[in-house]
């Protein structure tokens, strides 16, 4: 099961250098892709909004 990036994100950047296997991009909200993550959950830790779930 992957995570998410829901309509909360603030594109801060915090998410993107906890990435093991790089699943997430950049854009005005981040977008995991779920066919990489591997639901490690570092992204959704170190998110200051609280806009990543698991899906």
């Amino acid at each position: 099961m992957a995570y998410v990036i829901t309509d909360d994100c603030t594109a801060c950047g915090s998410c993107i250098d906890e990435c093991p296997v790089e699943a997430i991009t950049e854009g005005d909200i981040y977008k995991i892709d779920p066919e990489v993550c591997t639901d490690c959950g570092a992204c959704a830790d170190v998110c200051p909004v609280e806009a990543i779930h698991p899906e």
